[in-house]
């Protein structure tokens, strides 16, 4: 009899779709993958991070994903939580290996004065809210001044620097969530002020979405010609080429003609905001002018610089990045925001914890685009068989549908992988009436009725 290898996965976004392929490609056994989810659909990211006017990225992951979550040896099982549900303690009773691909769903906080006044937000909140997550869809965002200020330039604050100056005609054609594009449309935001604390060309950015932006054709990019590099330094071979592509990008871009009536996105690089201040609610944004130094070694040191100003504005979105959050039961890395890993192995104090792995941003933090998850979890995957084949002590004898009836005993409305389709189908159904790829559901009650859960 061959030996049967059962494998559970916590987590059904890309780091964790990626560890189920590279398990059912590289592994020589007969392997069993359960995948946990807490939400009742899958993809996370892909879903709930990209934006809506991006259709190819999810159309492509969405057919690849779909293809390994339909595979006889992996069971989709949506509307578990790990922590309230059931714990790593049975997990691993249960399975020879568990791999944690659990995200990073915290957002960095600026540490500064004010930063918790209404209207200051967090671009993590407003992404998850215009995606139709069902944990967001709630929120309000006032969107009634003329002025947004974004702090942070990775390619989330230019996502959200685009949503807020999309034309609504554009975005109802996507897959956004209702009560975003309605509130979109009454927006009166007119500019949208992106504030980076290093050099333009230090921009966490790709140059690929800023072009996005000079393709809004009722916008204006505007940015100090002072913050530019200059042509001999562009031209020294000094500057690595992503970087001289990303100057001459924004270069292109504040030397279009501008019109009258436009919105606008306003770059300001070597500006750091040091308070937010407001009566009741955010008014004004203090921001220190930073200056740029070399250090011993010729790498550029960013410092505050003793020159502030103010930027009016009602709201404000935090985009300077992510953290993992503490899962009960697995070491956590407070200052790096990750579960405690070597190589993908869960470590506490640097000791290993057999048959626990983890994937993604918890393993790495927030950095890469989606298809660097595939290569950390190609990695992970390596040291989980690199494992079984050097003796790792196989689980409690338990079948397949022990499992389930354990998992059953806890909760009733589990979403299994038909029952998602059913919810897949019907957003899809709803989307080809209105023209547009799916109508996403995001309501947690209207989810599981979708999926036709007894008591949704």
């Amino acid at each position: 009899m061959s030996r049967v290898l059962r494998v559970a996965i916590v987590g059904s976004g890309p780091a964790g779709m990626y560890a189920v392929e590279h398990l059912l490609k590289e592994c020589s056994l007969d392997v069993r993958i359960d995948l946990y989810e807490r939400l009742p659909v899958p993809w996370g990211l892909v879903r709930y991070g990209v934006a809506p006017d991006h259709p190819e990225k999810k159309l492509v992951i969405d057919r690849t994903f779909k293809y390994y979550l339909a595979h006889p040896a992996v069971r989709f099982l949506g509307n578990l939580e790990i922590g309230r549900d059931i714990g790593h303690a049975e997990l691993s009773t249960w399975y020879q290996a568990v791999i944690y691909a659990v995200g990073a769903a915290e957002a960095r906080r600026l540490g500064i004065p004010g930063e918790d006044l209404p209207g200051a937000c967090t671009a993590r909140d407003f992404v998850a809210w215009y995606n139709g997550h069902p944990d967001f869809s709630r929120l309000k965002f006032d969107l009634s001044g003329e002025r947004a200020v974004v702090v942070g330039n990775g390619n989330v604050a230019l996502d959200v620097a685009r949503m807020l100056t999309m034309p609504p005609e554009d975005l109802a054609k996507t897959d956004i969530a209702d009560y975003a594009l309605r509130s979109l449309q009454s927006s009166r935001i007119r500019e949208v002020v992106i504030l980076g604390r290093s050099r333009c060309i230090q921009a966490a950015f790709h140059n690929a979405e800023l072009e996005e932006l000079g393709c809004l054709g009722n916008v204006d990019i505007a940015v100090d010609r002072d913050q530019l590099p200059t042509a001999t330094e562009l031209g020294s071979g000094a500057m690595e080429w992503k970087c001289v592509r990303k100057a001459l990008t924004l270069t292109r871009m504040t030397n279009r003609d501008t019109r009258a009536g436009n919105k606008r996105i306003v770059f300001r690089f070597l500006a750091s905001p040091v308070e937010l201040r407001g009566r009741d609610r955010l008014e004004r944004v203090i921001v220190s002018r930073n200056q740029q130094q070399s250090d011993e070694d010729g790498r550029p040191v960013t410092r505050p610089g003793g020159e502030r100003y103010e930027i009016h504005t009602g709201i404000l979105f935090r985009a300077v990045g992510y953290r993992a959050a503490p899962l009960p039961g697995l070491p956590f890395d407070e200052h790096r925001g990750v579960i405690e890993n070597i190589e993908g192995r869960v470590c506490d104090q640097g000791r290993t914890i057999s048959g626990a792995y983890v994937t993604g941003w918890a393993k790495n933090g927030p950095r890469g685009i989606i298809g660097t998850a595939k290569r950390c979890a190609y990695e992970t995957v390596a040291r989980l068989l690199a494992d079984v084949r050097a003796g790792m002590p196989a689980s409690s004898p338990i079948s397949d549908d022990q499992i389930l009836l354990e998992l059953g005993a806890r909760k009733r409305d589990i979403v299994g992988f038909s029952d998602w389709l059913d919810i897949d189908r019907a957003e899809i159904a709803a989307g080809a009436i209105r023209g547009c790829p799916r109508v996403k559901l995001t309501g947690w009650r209207d989810l599981l009725i979708a999926a036709g859960m007894c008591g949704a």
